[in-house]
């Protein structure tokens, strides 16, 4: 008999819960476990309350939920887990937490390149890994992944560490495109040309080059919008204000992305509801919630993506299969030990 929700909260240590008391199983809830913050997604779950009357219950936090899910094994309450980045999607798969989703909606919705082969995990949005430029120091309109070697960008780079799941999806894309020896190259050469360790978020890049400390950094397109509406932080509209977006690729391969998106739970207690969740996020409607909500860029093609996000510049993506970045992801990771990444430049 599947235990209640509020006693499975306590079950592994979490950094925010927002998980009601109910039955594990309900005719008109869902669960989710969540990656995102509560309120980045609240305004498409009143949606899907509005459309179908389904009440969700959430649990975020920022690690941990595959596992956790692992560990409650078929007791577990989750019925779906939204996550970011390709890596924590796939993840999911290879612990052996999903399940197919097999639904017709989703696959007309969403294009094959932004699902699992296998149907264990479903791309929601995109957010395109791109470089941010000073404006004061940085004339080129254009780049590519690759210039990032080249020596005249010595000590004038930022990125956070090479290990985390952002950067290693962009390495695995160049595994994928380039082979192993050739992104070796490519990363020492890389390394050589930081301006200090990697460290920090994506927006501690961006600060990094107001402070004067490099001229280019590499993150998330989606960070520009957070700051540049950040009035709690208004600071960050200053960070903002001092870089433009540089799209690498662009007119080439195209420019690479990572997903948020959302796997179906191997034990869902109410899996109806979850697929019709899945559909519901899948469709134009909830992309365009999405895409303004969280400054992204929709994978259901024909809707539109936020007006905000067009005066960055067109994105040109490339159109290399996710799960090809995916199997790479490994190798990726060693790559990043094996020339000394994250020691900084001339390690």
């Amino acid at each position: 008999m599947r235990s209640t929700l509020r006693a499975l909260t306590g079950v592994l240590a979490m950094t925010t819960v927002t998980f009601a008391a109910a039955p594990a199983s309900a005719a008109d809830e869902v669960n989710i476990y969540s990656y995102r913050q509560p309120f980045l997604i609240q305004p498409l779950l009143d949606a899907f309350t509005a459309e179908t009357g389904i009440k969700p219950n959430v649990i975020f936090a920022s690690k941990g939920l595959g596992e956790r899910i692992a560990a409650e094994g078929d007791n577990s309450p989750a019925d779906v887990l939204l996550t970011v980045d390709i890596g924590r999607l796939d993840g999911a798969k290879q612990l052996g937490i999903t399940q197919p989703v097999d639904s017709g909606v989703v696959n007309e919705n969403i294009p094959a390149q932004f699902r699992d082969p296998e149907g264990h995990w479903i791309g929601l949005t995109n957010r395109a890994r791109i470089i941010y430029a000073s404006k004061d120091r940085v004339d080129q309109e254009s780049i590519t992944y690759e210039e990032l070697a080249d020596p005249k960008w010595k000590g004038r780079i930022c990125t956070r560490s090479g290990q985390h799941v952002y950067t290693i999806g962009l390495i695995a894309s160049m595994v994928a495109h380039h082979g192993a020896e050739k992104t070796e190259e490519w990363l020492a050469g890389v390394r050589d040309n930081l301006a200090r360790k990697p460290a920090g978020n994506d927006r501690a890049q961006v600060k990094a080059i107001y402070a004067g400390e490099c001229d280019i950094s590499i993150g998330n397109t989606y960070y520009m919008g957070k700051m540049e509406t950040n009035d709690k932080e208004p600071e960050q509209k200053e960070w903002a204000e001092s870089v433009r977006i540089l799209f690498p690729n662009a007119d080439e391969r195209g420019t690479h992305v990572n997903l948020a998106g959302i796997v179906l739970a191997k034990n869902a207690p109410n899996k109806d509801n979850a697929v019709k969740l899945i559909e519901f996020l899948s469709s134009a409607n909830a992309q365009k919630i999405y895409a303004e909500t969280n400054f992204e860029y929709p994978v259901t093609p024909g809707v539109e993506v936020s007006e905000r996000v067009q005066g960055w510049g067109e994105l040109n993506p490339d159109d290399l299969s996710l799960a090809d970045i995916a199997k790479n992801r490994k190798t990726a990771s060693e790559i990043v030990d094996k020339v000394g990444f994250d020691n900084g430049p001339a390690s």
